[in-house]
């Protein structure tokens, strides 16, 4: 945590110096650091930020998390626009003062937010870094438009910067490396490290609204230049900030899923939307002279998802949720308006977006670090709500928990399907065949249906859901392709078999997804059902036989049930029980969720789970349960009949007998006289690890409780022990006592990496399972033969996750001591 900072400290520092030096030498005619080559190291630089950023810990929610990322935002569009000056991009004298002013503006306000906010919760450093960087900021605002303040003045403040961030990067470096002894006055980490504990953590707030807030001033600041007349004209020098903007806030929503707030990342996720579109709308006049026109049908449907979200958010956040209520005015200001963000009406929206962006983002830096927080009246809502019993809020633990097991992710399927909604609806558009560029769909079909629906798809895979992935990767890269080929001039007037076949295979493919939500719920079954009426459109519109309407009464019904599979989620995501029926499976299946099944799955994190899992093994049960490499079926060594149940039902081959876990080598204290010294020695010094060591079988069985047990585990000559480096496993042998264990696969099949895997190949024969989702390794354990140890030799029967290397350099230590 501490090397993070210095990275971002030092990345600060080293941009400034860059601009430093830049503006120190600008008055010559030949700069040090030309144009191109500045806007390229920012570059780099502010993807330096950006990690720094993302890596700092959550625990404690330094303001270094916003001031990286809105630095590293604000630093990748300036160097855009100098690379796009250094090239020639920007021709007329004042295109470059037009295209820098709003996000130098912005950034010196943004980060005078953050200033005041670090100075009133004593974070001298950064915020003496945020006011630098600001002030720097407000200098080269200033000096666009007057050339008596000198650029001097500006290099002197990102000089300020430099050594600021350079003397306390350096402290910090020096205290870690030195452990403490060496400490510059101001950076001693241990002090730091106190003060940190005493503030206490963020306490579920999402650190990451604030810098996406702060992204929405800077697409709102472009506009808002140029109502208020500070810039000539929109201008392909604005689309850097814009996309830059649009891109941020992309990695800020899986932030905040990260962060488990699934309202706040949806919001930036549809944001997002809008700065793509902006930046295509002022893209498009640099190769046509004309404006292009907006879809009025969509931009409807929009405001419909942001006021239906807000409401949601309210009740989270009536701050947030007011807030959002300003881009249903922006949308509704959009869809009135032919030309769009041209227009003034839009403007002036724009220009609210930017003052409620500023205060509701002051609102949460304030809050994610200080220990008396700004209202948002969330109290009242909960106070509210607790009157009621039809409506009751999810809160607690267990709030964004996957069916089973763990995930770091919360839920993207509202996205996901609020995406569907918007890339159907946007399909409505005909467009001109001619122009297909001059028709704003591009953006609303391939960011929308594509990139955030892969990233809806890649958050659900990582929930353990891989049909609902499936489903969404695919329907993601089938609007990609469609969308650019239909919108983006690539189809033409001209139709092709090649085509058809390509629609055709995505059909297939959906087909099955289609055959699969039979088992899943009935409102799937529906979702993946129309979008099969979507392809079906594609495909006869490639053959030349489309009907007229057809294609537009497919979206509408795509739609409209995409929007209800929305409405569902974001109502089950908030409040406790199903408010929105989704239907249960189609066809009923025996298994896992499917209610028939005896084996029960419970979560690997609560502790409770073990203890019943614990009260299985003692009463003869087999079960699956997570280790430090893949899942195993587990059985109580003091249970015989359980033994051979796990025997019987892996169908264990005779050269791979079962092997023997205990939790601690004080199980073997009593028997410690009948191993070798080195064996023991090479035992403590092995464990706990995912290495088994195969010892010599002896009277120490005897010890261990086994009784009938013993004749399933090993060999008559030698037995394979182990302790396991995963503390959900020791816990449970320190419940049950040693356990013997196979892997959860039967014989001959490969391992099993995931806790869904475990019932679906060992069925009935297992009693239960220990969901800890997916493998933290894909490899088993490293086999040693130790039964000639004493002479100084061990063998390989399997080489797994522990290198031989490394098993050879214990062994090593342990002859030498």
């Amino acid at each position: 945590e501490s090397l993070h900072s210095c990275v971002g400290l030092l990345g600060i520092s080293a941009g400034s110096l860059l601009l430093a030096v830049h503006f120190y030498s600008s008055p010559r005619a030949a700069p040090l650091i030309p144009s191109t080559a500045l806007g390229v190291l920012l570059l780099i630089l502010s993807a330096l930020l950006a990690y720094a950023g993302i890596r700092r810990s959550l625990r404690n929610a330094s303001l270094l998390v916003p001031l990286c990322l809105t630095l590293s935002a604000f630093w990748s569009a300036y160097g855009v626009i100098l690379v796009l000056a250094g090239r020639g991009a920007l021709p007329e004298p004042g295109d470059a003062r037009d295209a820098l002013v709003p996000g130098l503006a912005t950034l010196a306000l943004a980060l005078l937010l953050l200033a005041v906010v670090g100075f009133l919760c004593r974070e001298p450093v950064l915020a003496l870094l945020a006011a630098a960087v600001s002030l720097a900021s407000a200098h080269e605002v200033a000096l666009h438009y007057s050339s008596s303040l000198g650029p001097s003045a500006v290099a002197c403040s990102h000089l300020v910067v430099c050594l600021v961030g350079g003397y306390f990067a350096l402290g910090r470096i020096l205290c870690f490396l030195t452990k403490g002894r060496v400490a510059l006055p101001g950076t001693d980490l241990a002090q730091k490290k106190a003060q940190e504990q005493g503030r206490g953590s963020a306490g579920g707030t999402n650190p990451f609204v604030a810098p996406g807030l702060l992204l929405n001033m800077l697409s709102a600041s472009v506009f808002c230049c140029r109502l208020l007349g500070v810039t000539h004209k929109l201008s392909l020098g604005h689309v850097p900030w814009l996309w830059a903007a649009g891109t941020y806030q992309i990695g800020i929503c899986v932030l905040s899923y990260r962060a488990m707030d699934v309202l706040m990342a949806t919001a930036f996720g549809f944001t997002s939307i809008l700065k793509f579109a902006a930046g295509y709308c002022l893209l498009y006049p640099a190769w046509q002279p004309e404006e292009p026109s907006f879809p009025t049908p969509f931009l409807v449907v929009f405001s419909i998802l942001f006021a239906v979200l807000a409401l949601f958010l309210s009740l989270q956040s009536p701050v947030d949720g007011l807030y959002l209520l300003v881009f249903v005015t922006y949308c509704i200001a959009l869809a009135c308006s032919p030309r769009g963000f041209f227009a003034g009406g839009p403007q002036g929206v724009a220009v609210a977006i930017f003052v409620a962006s500023a205060l509701v983002a002051l609102i949460h830096l304030y809050n994610v670090r200080a220990r008396a927080k700004i209202p948002t009246g969330k109290g009242a809502v909960k106070a509210l709500l607790a009157r009621s019993s039809l409506l009751k809020l999810r809160e607690g633990p267990d709030l964004h928990a996957p069916y089973l097991g763990y995930s770091r992710y919360a839920d993207a399927e509202v996205l996901a399907y609020a995406c569907s909604v918007l890339a159907s609806f946007a399909l409505t558009t005909t467009g001109d065949p001619q122009a297909p560029l001059a028709t704003v769909v591009i953006p609303w079909v391939v960011v929308a249906g594509g990139i955030l629906k892969l990233l809806g798809g890649s958050v659900a895979f990582a929930r353990g859901k891989t049909l609902e992935s499936s489903a969404f990767i695919l329907y993601a890269v089938m609007w990609i392709i469609w969308g650019l080929t239909r919108y983006g001039g690539l189809y033409g007037t001209a139709r092709s078999f090649h085509a058809a076949v390509g629609i055709v295979a995505f059909m297939l493919f959906n087909s099955f997804i289609v055959f699969c939500s039979l088992f899943l719920n009935t409102a799937w079954f529906f979702y993946s059902l129309t979008f099969m009426l979507i392809a079906v459109s594609f495909l006869l519109d490639a053959i030349h036989a489309l009907p007229a309407g057809y294609d537009i009464a497919a979206t509408l019904i795509f739609g409209l049930v995409s929007f209800y599979c929305f409405l569902a989620a974001l109502s089950s995501s908030t409040f406790e029980g199903c408010c929105l029926p989704v239907g249960g499976p189609v066809v009923q299946l025996g298994g896992v969720g499917a209610g028939t099944t005896k084996c029960l799955h419970l979560p690997a994190r609560k502790a409770s789970s073990v203890k019943r899992i614990a009260d299985i093994l003692r009463n003869g049960g087999t079960c699956g349960v997570p280790t430090d490499t893949v899942y195993v079926l587990v059985a109580a060594c003091s249970r015989p009949d359980a033994v051979e149940k796990a025997h019987r039902s892996k169908r264990q081959a005779q050269d791979r007998p079962m092997s023997l876990w205990i939790s601690s080598l004080k199980q073997l204290e009593p028997a410690k006289h009948l191993f070798t010294p080195l064996l023991w020695d090479f035992m403590e010094a092995a464990w706990p690890s995912p290495i088994s060591l195969v010892i010599p079988r002896g009277e120490w069985v005897d010890f261990l409780g086994m009784k009938d047990s013993a004749k399933y585990v090993g060999t008559p000559q030698s037995v394979a022990i182990r302790i396991p480096d995963c503390s959900v496993t020791t816990h449970l042998i320190d419940l049950v006592g040693p356990i013997v264990v196979t892997s959860a696969n039967p014989t001959g099949e490969a391992d099993t990496t995931h806790h869904n895997q475990v019932y679906a190949k060992l069925g009935d024969q297992v009693d239960a399972v220990l969901c800890g989702g997916p493998s933290p390794e894909n490899i088993a354990s490293t086999v040693v033969d130790c039964t000639k140890i004493d002479s100084g030799n061990i063998g390989f029967f399997r080489v797994g996750i522990v290198p031989k290397s490394q098993v050879l350099q214990i062994l090593e230590q342990v002859q030498k001591k």
